[in-house]
Formats: structure tokens, sequence, C-alpha cells
């Protein structure tokens, strides 16, 4: 037992466990940023590809960041396995938002929001460790990145504490935390690829401000809708009276 629970776990893990798991890690991620790019890109509700391409990059996403998580948990990564936390609760969340017609929350909004917290807490620890660190940065990533990123999370957890004391969401309001969600997972993936692993998938571009565009496209794509769907009286292309809220 000793040989298989003590020092030769690790290796073990490394030798037989990393190499297929990063495999898979490696083809849901593409597959997610191909099939959600196919979902933004289409129509919502007019021949069913939005919803077909959602389904698979609900799917796909929650995989690539399962495995993620999975991978950096025996590595000093602490902003990758955090990452990957919260884009499994982006992902849940944003899924059942656009389920849910009533704008109710239900047992995934419950289930999911310790993930959210526990990212939250994380996110924020990094940007102490890191502040604290002579030279501002904590395993590579500066403070800033960590409190960004914190902010946000946080800012999702509250989100979600405006809901459970609303107990249910307008059309426009249900719309825009689908929307955000699964934007906001898609951005941190894009993020990770063209940035995070530059080093190793785009050695020959690397510190290249080309790698920016998929993010800031993302980002942008995000401002629109967002937008659009919170304050824009016509927001589904269809003339309505509806009062804007």
């Amino acid at each position: 037992m000793r040989g298989v629970t003590g020092r030769y776990t690790v290796p073990m893990i490394t030798t037989y466990v990393f190499p297929p798991l990063l495999v898979i890690h490696i083809a849901l991620g593409a597959a997610a940023l191909v099939s959600g790019l196919v979902a933004m890109a289409s129509r919502k509700g007019a021949t069913g590809l939005h919803e077909r391409a959602g389904k698979i990059y609900f799917g796909t996403m929650l995989g690539m960041a399962a495995s993620a998580v999975l991978l950096t948990s025996w590595e000093p990564d602490r902003l990758s396995m955090t990452a990957g936390i919260w884009t499994i609760y982006l992902v849940l969340t944003s899924w059942s938002a656009a389920r849910s017609k009533t704008g109710m929350a239900g047992p995934m909004e419950q289930a999911s929001l310790p993930l959210a917290l526990l990212a939250t807490a994380l996110f924020l620890d990094g940007g102490i460790a890191a502040f604290r660190a002579p030279d501002g940065n904590f395993q590579g990533m500066s403070h800033v990145g960590f409190w960004v990123f914190g902010g946000l999370a946080a800012l999702s957890v509250m989100f979600d504490l405006s809901l459970f004391w609303r107990r249910k969401l307008q059309p426009r309001q249900r719309v825009a935390r689908h929307l955000w969600r699964m934007v906001m997972a898609y951005f941190l993936a894009a993020t990770s690829l063209f940035l995070g692993q530059q080093d190793d998938v785009f050695p020959f571009m690397q510190g290249s401000p080309i790698l920016l565009i998929p993010s800031l496209a993302t980002l942008a794509f995000l401002t629109y809708w967002v937008v659009r769907v919170r304050f824009v009286r016509n927001w589904i292309g269809v003339q309505t009276t509806q009062k804007v809220t």
C-alpha cells in the first residue's frame, strides 16, 4: 500500500493520469470555443442552431473547466484552478437561467452558490498573497488580476443573493443573467488559451497584441448584448410596447 499511496502517488498521477486528462481538456476546450462562437453568432430561437450549439457548449465547457481544476489541483496555479471553479458555477447558473422561463431561483442556484463563494475567497486570497509579495505577484500573476477576478466573482455572488431576496427575475433580467454568465465563461476560456498559454500554444506569437483580439472581442460582444437586453426597448428585434426597467 505504501508504494501506491505513499511517495509514488504523485509520479503515478503525472505519468498515467495527467497526459490523457490534458488531451481531454484540450479537446473539450476547443469544442467549447467553437460551439460557443456558433451559439453567439447564430440567431436566437430562429433555426434552433443557437440552442443546439448552446447544448454542446454547456457540456464541453463544464468538462473543460472540471478537467482544468483537476489538472491544476496538484500544481501551483491558483489562478487557473480558481477560474475553473468559477467557470463551472457560471455555466451552471447561466444554463439554469436559460431553462427557467419563470425566472425564479431554483435548486441549481442554491447548489452552485458555494462554488462562487469558494472562487471569490480563493481569488481574493491570491490577491492578498500577491500584494504582500516583494514583486507584487503570486504564482506569476499580479495582485491586480486577482483583485479584478475576485471582484467579479463577488459581484456574481451579490447577484445571486439579490435573486434569492426577490425570488424572481423579469424576462430582461433573466436573459441578461444567462448572457453575461455564459459569455464570461467564454472569456475566461479564450483568455486562458490565447494569453495564459501563449508560451506553449503560440510561441511564435508570444507577446503579440493579436492574441488580445479574442478576449477583447468577447468583452465587446458581452457589453453590446447586455446593454441591448437591459436598456433597448426593441431588444429582441420585435416591436414591443413593454416598458424598459
